[in-house]
């Protein structure tokens, strides 16, 4: 009976024990392998590239324009190979994440099966008790002037460590945080792999389009990862109080500005920054960048009327003509005549056309021109501001892991150097290693052994 029982407990250890065992011995040799991590990394870069050179998170139709079919980039790459493959929002698809999580697996793996093993390595020594032991050192010297008590204080002046049990064995050591560096630059690089993850599933892309003096709410979400929370963006709304562009002398665009307020569900003004460029516009984890302009409407009036505003529309133009904006303005109260007006900036600069398509006259903001037998005057374009409106929970932990990272390949430049000693009667002998920097350790070395003998000769005199 005892016997049985004995079985059956083994039986249910071997049991459990078998996917552990199936890890060790099938899986972990994988991840482990350099081959592996190498080519994760060059594909994950590679994807990078991709998503850096192919706008992200636009619409269909500005892929089916960009990248027709015929004639197809590189002769493969189309709208739809694009949208099917997920190359349109590279850094949110199952397929990238999944690479992320490989690779930073592999990091993991081979942190705990070779760099800790390393480390602990490093950190047990043992005591050189025989001569013959420095035979197998790759710098060794056997001295018959020195002695052992000699060598401690030349040793402590570089920062070794010192570890002497008996009086004639000494072992010494310095730079055991070179061994640390590689795990501490490890963990900096799984703790930038889980920001990007957890950026890209907690995060959201919005763009939004607002003329100058308009109130909105964050609303046009372009693409949100699963756990992205947009619920907090219905407390507060933002007021572009004021857009407007610098030109440079020649005509051509220096920087677009905006001038945006954050409000809160009473309107009361608990924000405030001009945006521009490089410089956007930080609230509760949304961030606000300038990314584009555009003209929204114009106001007008016609003799002594009220003022009028009509919305003015993008057209379409080649890049050689420019980007234009146009509206038509009736002239009569039964909308039988009317005037096209164009605008390309919002310099005030604008171009009238009739009916027919003939050009009749340019005006400036603030002027008035005779058009079909009325004055009609123009009081102000209205320019409007593209914002493009991120928010990334994930970008915290990428930062902390890149200073992670940093601190980690800095520890990795210090060498591990280790020394032994052994006195023997009248000999001493001395050897020692390091896994990094060889020529600057031998020169260590030689200037210990020549102090050695300074020493010696000094005593002797």
């Amino acid at each position: 009976m005892t016997l049985d029982n004995s079985a059956s407990t083994s039986t249910t250890s071997s049991w459990w024990l078998a996917p552990w065992r199936f890890v060790r011995q099938e899986i972990l040799p994988v991840l482990t392998d350099l081959r592996l991590a190498i080519a994760l990394l060059l594909i994950i870069a590679l994807f990078s590239v991709s998503g850096t050179v192919i706008e992200q998170d636009q619409s269909a139709s500005f892929y089916r324009t960009n990248y027709p079919e015929h004639p197809a980039l590189f002769g493969f790459l189309t709208w739809k190979v694009i949208l099917t493959v997920g190359l349109n929002r590279v850094y949110h698809t199952w397929w990238f994440n999944a690479l992320l999580i490989l690779f930073g697996s592999s990091l993991t793996a081979c942190t705990f099966t070779r760099q800790l093993p390393a480390l602990k390595a490093a950190q047990r020594w043992k005591y050189y008790e025989e001569p013959r032991q420095f035979q197998k050192l790759a710098l060794s010297a056997e001295l018959d002037t020195a002695s052992l008590n000699s060598l401690a204080p030349l040793l402590q002046n570089r920062r070794y460590k010192i570890f002497q049990d008996k009086d004639n064995i000494l072992y010494a050591r310095k730079g055991i945080i070179g061994r640390i560096g590689p795990i501490i630059v490890h963990i900096g690089i799984v703790t930038i792999l889980v920001g990007g993850i957890w950026g890209s599933m907690t995060g959201f892309t919005a763009q939004e389009k607002i003329p100058s003096g308009d109130r909105f709410q964050v609303e046009n979400i372009l693409n949100a990862g699963p756990w992205a929370n947009t619920k907090h963006l219905k407390d507060w709304s933002v007021r572009v109080n004021r857009f407007w562009i610098e030109y440079t002398p020649s005509g051509s665009i220096d920087q677009f500005y905006s001038d945006m307020s954050v409000l809160d569900d009473d309107g009361k003004e608990v924000d405030r920054k001009t945006i521009f460029v490089n410089q956007p516009l930080r609230y509760r984890g949304v961030t606000f960048y300038q990314a584009d302009w555009g003209i929204s409407g114009v106001r007008f009036q016609f003799n002594n009327s009220p003022v009028f505003q009509l919305p003015m529309a993008a057209l379409n133009t080649t890049p050689q003509q420019g980007r234009m904006w146009g509206t038509w303005i009736p002239t009569k109260p039964d909308l039988s005549e009317g005037v096209s007006l164009i605008a390309k900036d919002l310099q005030g600069m604008m171009l009238i056309y009739d009916g027919k398509g003939q050009l009749i006259t340019t005006v400036r903001s603030g002027m008035a021109a005779e058009v079909n037998g009325t004055k009609l005057k123009i009081i102000e374009v209205i320019g409007s501001t593209g914002l493009q409106i991120k928010s990334d929970p994930g970008i915290p932990i990428v930062y902390g892991g890149f200073a992670i990272l940093m601190a980690g390949v800095v520890m990795s430049y210090f060498s591990h150097s280790q020394i032994w000693a052994l006195q023997k009667g009248d000999r001493l002998y001395v050897g020692g290693k390091t896994n990094r920097a060889q020529v600057v350790f031998e020169k260590e070395v030689l200037e210990i052994l020549n102090g050695l003998n300074s020493q010696s000769t000094a005593a002797v005199g």
